[in-house]
């Protein structure tokens, strides 16, 4: 008997493979039939002109992908007129600096060899943050506030110039001896702060997150340690627009992006003037409250120099005049001061000079070798 059942049939996800469950529409269909003439035409329209005048064909020019960012100088009122020439410049116009040595860029302190004219002079010492991380973030807020304020659009170097002469200030004696206390000292009053943007409103200006992060870089890698070497011990920059009364009484370094950097002359000015150690105990970044009645005027940069040189000789005449210490008669029965006063000692034999009997012959042989 013939078997006229139907074979079985496959389950449905062996059909999947086989059959397309979107079939293309009438439309796209009729298109795909004349896709051939239309690319046979086409081929034909560029051939013909190809044979009657054969030149190199040039393929178009890639669009952007993204439009290009401003550069500091094409952004409303974040410029000044011929900022483009000092943003566009990122090297620092210092007579004699031929270039930055590896050993300034590591933060060593070593001294710039002089190529002629007037030179840097020495490098300061790395200033590393300290403290706790409250002062260690008020000390980074108020570092990028004054390289945004002062220098937002100039090239790195200009940056790396205003930062480096804010921690100058810091390890001087004459200033104070924090990041924020330099750079908002006098803030309280209505002018003559010693950064313009702390007492003339430009802090209300917003800056702009493009600039402020750039900025910030710049503050990290200087607390972090980075020296910047043209400036050497810098502690007075003015824009080139201007001349104030003092620039001529400090030595003229160079100018870097759009200021003009100055150094004490004298004792004031010299590596060992720059002592002072940073310990922290940053205040609030933020400038001081104003005075109830308006004071102008500024911190004289003579009048400081002035007042660091008396300092220091008087400081010297005191030591020089320091009476002989006052000890106990016991003491005084031993020998005095003489105890405590440093003695010439030999050790070329037994119970020489200060030397302990046991200790005498230290780093002598025992026993000569081959005896």
């Amino acid at each position: 008997m013939t078997d006229h059942r139907h074979p079985a049939e496959p389950r449905p996800r062996d059909f999947t493979a086989r059959l397309s469950r979107d079939p293309a529409p009438i439309g796209r269909r009729r298109r795909n039939r004349h896709a051939g003439r239309r690319l046979a035409v086409l081929a034909a329209a560029i051939a013909v002109p190809a044979m009657a005048a054969p030149v190199e064909w040039q393929p178009a020019a890639p669009r952007a992908s993204a439009p290009a960012r401003p550069l500091g100088f094409e952004i409303p009122g974040e410029s000044f007129p011929g900022s483009a020439f000092y943003y566009l410049d990122d090297l620092p116009n210092v007579r004699g600096a031929a270039g930055s040595l590896p050993a300034e860029e590591a933060g060593i302190a070593l001294p710039r060899p002089s190529a002629g004219g007037l030179d840097s002079g020495p490098i300061a010492r790395a200033l590393f943050s300290a403290g706790s991380l409250s002062d260690r973030a008020r000390a980074r807020r108020c570092l990028t506030l004054a390289i945004y304020y002062e220098a937002a659009t100039e090239p790195d170097a200009g940056q790396r110039a205003v930062a480096q002469v804010v921690l100058n200030r810091v390890a001087h004696p004459a200033y104070p001896d924090t990041v924020c206390g330099v750079v908002f000292q006098g803030s309280e009053r209505r002018t003559g702060c010693q950064f313009s943007f702390t007492c003339d409103g430009a802090l209300a200006r917003r800056p702009a997150r493009m600039w402020w992060d750039r900025a910030e870089r710049v503050a990290d890698a200087a607390l972090a340690g980075a020296v910047y070497a043209p400036v050497g011990l810098a502690t007075h920059y003015h824009t080139v627009q201007i001349h104030p009364y003092w620039a001529d009484s400090l030595d003229h370094i160079g100018t870097i992006g759009a200021h003009r950097f100055y150094r004490w002359r004298g004792a004031a000015g010299r590596p060992a003037a720059f002592s002072d150690a940073y310990l922290g105990g940053e205040p609030v970044a933020a400038p001081h409250a104003r005075l109830a009645r308006a004071e102008a005027g500024e911190a004289d940069p003579l009048a400081l120099a002035r007042a660091y040189e008396t300092a220091l000789e008087a400081a010297r005449a005191t030591a020089a005049a320091a009476p002989a210490p006052h000890y106990s008669a016991e003491i005084e029965a031993r020998g005095g001061d003489a105890l405590f006063r440093a003695q010439p000692s030999s050790v070329s034999g037994p119970g020489a000079g200060q030397v302990r009997e046991e200790y005498a012959r230290s780093g002598q042989w025992l026993k000569q070798p081959g005896s």
